[in-house]
């Protein structure tokens, strides 16, 4: 088994990926598939004024609409037909894991496999078709009530326009769907980064052109694409970090045969909220930006002004609710995806204990307390990853959103899992030519 493992890793380079003809398919499936997407970030809703939405943005594309841009791959700042984007479902799955959490019809919905996954999953399609008709709606309603965005205002245009995004976010979870069964990696994912990947050359030859023009010296750029690479590969280190909890399994008879003890592992991983935190956070120290922006579009001042200033990007105010609200939502967001108590009924069903530690409550316990304290080191780093490069692009006035903490997060998350999803398919093809060699020798002796 080990030679041929080793046999599988030697053989694992390009040569086998132009051999690997369903790999292939693939491939250019997802290409085709974000291809359509990139497109239809292009077509701009109907009734739109594009030079007074080219000025409304970028009065607020500093606060949450340049987020929602970013992942949206530009289509806000173009009010294209996909700009709601993915949002929406992105919403509704996080809302479905709450319920699951403490709805105990959820709960037992998630305790079922694989058909209780699919139901679960069809209450998320639902609900992200809610989210998107009531945000639609918003859009219209808020875009109708911004100056002369639209050309002719009325029922029309609010029905046209709710239709429009709702279906631009369901053909989006659809193509997402589509991309995840037949192409590589998560869809969703996938369609983000693809979104993120698509505004990194404009943004690069912008801050090239600063520093021809002086505004940005070499020697600062080179520091900071320097840095860049420093993070990507602290990224990429600890997305791989696990901590692992030694599981054994007793020696068990089945019939007349008795069958050795087993050892295996329970991972844990340094980082298990994801990119949850710095999306949440961001989310909510942008939102009194966003509404103070549309305010003072419309010729209103208060306390929302006054709260966007020091809440701006840059000030102590927001590097410190910053990095509060991403060390919150880790831990919140891990108790969420991660139950001990299940997982130790769960070692505890099948045989499996921990050495030292008596099975059941102790086992929950123990993995609990573990949990936490690498929480502790995933929240640090998450903070860390996502207020360095928010200094760099406050400070050095360098403005590549590549280079956030959370599309840098998302970038490099992606691109791990669809590198090992590459992997998988050729060690798949590779493992399946070495069985019917195997079969060719047996039949010819």
């Amino acid at each position: 088994m080990a030679s041929a493992a080793e046999q599988l890793a030697a053989n694992l380079n390009f040569g086998a990926l132009a051999k690997a003809d369903e790999l292939k398919k693939r491939i250019w499936f997802t290409l085709g598939a974000l291809i359509v997407y990139r497109l239809g970030t292009y077509i701009p809703l109907p009734g739109m004024n594009p030079d007074a939405v080219a000025d409304l943005f970028k009065q607020t594309q500093s606060g949450v609409l340049g987020l929602f841009n970013m992942f949206s791959g530009g289509a806000v700042g173009r009010l294209a037909i996909f700009a709601l984007a993915i949002m929406p479902y992105i919403s509704a799955s996080i809302i479905i894991q709450l319920l699951s959490s403490v709805v105990p019809t959820f709960e037992a919905l998630k305790k079922e496999g694989e058909a209780g996954r699919k139901i679960l999953n069809q209450y998320t399609r639902y609900l992200t078709l809610v989210l998107a008709l009531f945000q639609a709606w918003g859009i219209g309603v808020g875009l109708q009530g911004s100056g002369n965005l639209v050309l002719e205002p009325g029922p029309f245009f609010l029905i046209s326009t709710t239709i429009t995004l709702v279906g631009g976010t369901m053909f989006l979870l659809w193509l997402g769907e589509q991309i995840t069964s037949r192409g590589i990696g998560n869809g969703t994912s996938m369609i983000i980064f693809a979104g993120i990947i698509a505004e990194f050359p404009a943004q690069l030859a912008q801050t090239l052109e600063l520093g021809r023009q002086g505004a940005i010296s070499t020697g600062l750029l080179l520091l900071v694409m320097v840095m860049a690479v420093c993070v990507i590969a602290f990224v990429v280190f600890v997305e791989r970090a696990q901590r692992r909890l030694l599981i054994n399994y007793p020696k068990r008879q089945v019939g007349n045969r008795m069958y050795e003890g087993q050892t295996s592992f329970l991972p844990l991983k340094l980082n298990t909220a994801g990119v949850i935190p710095p999306i949440f956070a961001s989310s909510l120290l942008l939102l009194p930006t966003t509404i103070a922006s549309f305010s003072q579009a419309s010729g209103g001042t208060g306390i929302l002004a006054t709260m966007a200033t020091y809440l701006a990007h840059g000030r102590p105010l927001f590097m410190f609710l910053y990095a509060a609200l991403i060390i919150f939502f880790c831990f919140f967001y891990t108790a969420i995806v991660f139950n001990p108590v299940e997982t130790a009924d769960n070692l505890k069903k099948h045989g499996g204990f921990m050495p030292g530690i008596r099975p059941g409550e102790r086992t929950a316990e123990h993995i609990d307390r573990v949990l936490t304290r690498i929480t502790v080191l995933g929240a640090a780093y998450l903070t860390i990853v996502c207020l360095i490069p928010e200094f760099m692009i406050t400070y050095a006035q360098i403005p590549i959103i590549l280079l956030g903490g959370t599309s840098l997060l998302i970038v490099v998350t992606t691109t791990m899992d669809t590198v090992a999803q590459v992997h998988g398919h050729l060690l798949a093809h590779q493992y399946e030519g070495l069985v019917k060699k195997a079969k060719l020798r047996g039949a010819r002796r």
